[in-house]
């Protein structure tokens, strides 16, 4: 018995602190995403490399590119943590786990389009 409680306490834990976790990253449609960013002064980033970046991207977007490290961590420094950032990839893989990146980076709020671009049918 005393396994069961000990085993439902750290369920109980991890669940609590993954809840924590999400509360500053938000997963928005396409049309709420493209409400949030259109005609507005936003943190906006595109995560993909250059060469994706260059073949289409979200009007207004700072490409930072996620798989160089040193690269995302120093250009993300540079933006304000305290205002919501809104990011995407090509389908919403890379997003992610930007996302929790700059959530342990301390950034507050975090916006990141399901689906990615593949899935924003808004393209410029």
């Amino acid at each position: 018995m005393k396994n069961i409680v000990l085993i439902l306490t750290l369920i109980s834990t991890l669940v609590a602190c993954e809840a924590q976790q999400t509360n500053t990253i938000e997963v928005l449609s396409a049309t709420e995403f493209k409400e949030a960013v259109t005609n507005k002064e936003v943190q906006l980033v595109d995560v993909r490399t250059p060469k994706e970046f260059k073949e289409g991207e979200i009007e207004e977007a700072l490409n930072i590119d996620f798989l160089q490290n040193e690269t995302f961590t120093t250009q993300f420094e540079k933006l304000d943590k305290e205002e919501p950032v809104y990011i995407y990839c090509r389908s919403g893989n890379r997003s992610g786990k930007a996302a929790k990146q700059l959530e342990k980076m301390g950034f507050k709020e975090i916006y990141d389009l399901e689906g990615g671009y593949m899935n924003y049918p808004y393209k410029k």
